[in-house]
């Protein structure tokens, strides 16, 4: 076995960030404790998801989301609420035919798609019971175009303003788009950069809560950095440790989900500014020679690093550690919007079947994308970039841009076109934009509700 040292950078950073979480949470209750208890809500009122509506609104934490739906059940013992999201899109990689050569020089294919598909569904049956403090989600997720349906749920509990609890599945806190603004997206699905580089979602548990007027912050716990395709009987005694801290320094907010656009066309200026890392273990959670059943995590080629061969012909990884941190920075005024990250990625203190060329595997990835609402209400049109500074040298990029009409002015349904060019991409998935080592013209044209 072949291990490695590391620098503990993000996971000491992480432990900062609940540190510092916590700390400002007791300042502020001993100060609450001063001035007396804070209100209650009514929880026998005649309209008891008022305060469902109403209170926490920036506090869902996690991807799954649901819109503002139609209430089915109101009454004072709990509620009942059903809410929808569906995208049916049309998608061309081209060229069609595109071979390339990893970071070992290896031909590899590209395997290029052009195809009509109803891209995604999710539903959520949401609502308190008991009491309006004590919520429940379960989602049903559903993607035709890998054949995968997923139900699913999670619980919180909404002690104040400044501390929820939460279990369920959530995401890994590495980058911002994980943490609630989804679909509010340039396009239906993550920009190149991020796409590579991010964690995923997988069973945890959270404490989310405002620390002050524009301060927000999230911590979670969760079984591994994604859980999907990987059971219980797979999994390690490791787990994933993230955190993150977000500031909206002008006005206190950044929209609906904290999302791209300004469809609401702000009169002031709106900023945001976030930290966010995560740490995990990651085991590759099958047996040498079965493909690796973890496949969150990429190299700047787009290959596995748990592929048999995939760091030194003849070694195969059995788990690594994967470390990020990442800063990103929002603003919107008038009807523009302007959104950019910068994220670290370090994999490290790999165990191997053999030796491997590195010690540690740093990328480094910057994003930027940038919207004007042309016809308020109606037409936005926007540029998106992306660059990875890799270690292999392969440097991929994207840039591109495109269009999103909104037929009845509200995001609850908007058409969408969005066309870029992609250089070596280092991101692979059949859901996304983008297959591993592709270069040369993504068009997409689709159209979502939420609801």
């Amino acid at each position: 076995m072949i291990r490695s040292s590391l620098p503990r950078t993000s996971s000491a950073l992480t432990i900062t960030l609940v540190a510092l979480a916590c700390s400002l949470f007791a300042a502020r209750a001993r100060a609450q404790d001063d001035a007396g208890p804070p209100p209650i809500p009514d929880s026998t009122a005649t309209s008891p998801t008022a305060f469902q509506i109403n209170k926490y609104d920036n506090l869902y934490q996690g991807q799954f989301t649901p819109g503002q739906g139609f209430d089915i059940i109101r009454t004072t013992r709990g509620t009942l609420n059903i809410s929808m999201y569906g995208v049916f899109r049309y998608l061309n990689q081209l060229p069609a035919d595109q071979k390339y050569l990893d970071h070992l020089g290896r031909e590899k294919t590209v395997k290029t798609r052009q195809d009509l598909n109803w891209h995604r569904t999710m539903v959520w049956l949401t609502g308190w019971f008991a009491d309006p403090k004590f919520r429940y989600n379960i989602t049903l997720w559903s993607l035709p175009t890998t054949q995968q349906t997923l139900l699913f749920g999670n619980l919180r509990y909404l002690m104040d303003e400044r501390m929820t609890f939460g279990v369920g599945i959530g995401p890994n806190l590495s980058n911002r788009s994980l943490q609630g603004s989804w679909p509010y997206w340039a396009g239906s699905d993550r920009q190149m950069g991020e796409e590579f580089i991010r964690g995923g979602f997988s069973s945890s548990f959270w404490v989310t809560g405002k620390l002050r007027r524009g301060m927000f912050y999230t911590t979670s716990v969760n079984t591994n950095i994604s859980q999907l395709g990987v059971t219980a009987s797979n999994d390690t005694r490791n787990m994933a440790f993230s955190g993150s801290v977000w500031w909206q320094p002008t006005t206190g907010e950044f929209g609906p989900r904290n999302g791209f656009g300004d469809l609401e066309h702000h009169d002031k200026l709106a900023t945001q500014f976030g930290l966010s890392s995560c740490m995990s273990r990651e085991n590759r959670y099958a047996s040498i020679p079965d493909a690796p059943l973890n496949t969150q995590i990429r190299l700047s080629d787009g290959l596995l690093p748990f592929d048999v061969d995939a760091l030194a012909n003849g070694v195969t990884v059995n788990a690594l550690t994967y470390q990020n941190l990442s800063f990103d920075a929002g603003a919107k005024y008038r009807g523009f919007s302007f959104q950019s990250e910068f994220t670290y990625r370090q994999l490290s203190d790999f165990s191997a079947t053999g030796p491997v060329p590195d010690e540690r595997i740093i990328d480094r990835m910057v994003f930027a994308e940038a919207m004007h609402m042309v016809v308020p209400q109606k037409l936005g049109l926007y540029a998106v970039t992306s660059y990875v500074f890799d270690q292999f040298g392969r440097n991929p990029w994207e840039l591109g841009g495109g269009a999103s009409f909104y037929p009845y002015g509200s995001r609850n349904w908007r058409i969408n076109m969005h066309v870029l060019h992609v250089d070596k991409s280092p991101a692979n998935s059949n859901f996304g934009y983008y297959m591993a080592g592709q270069t040369g013209t993504i068009i997409s044209l689709g159209t979502d509700i939420l609801l």
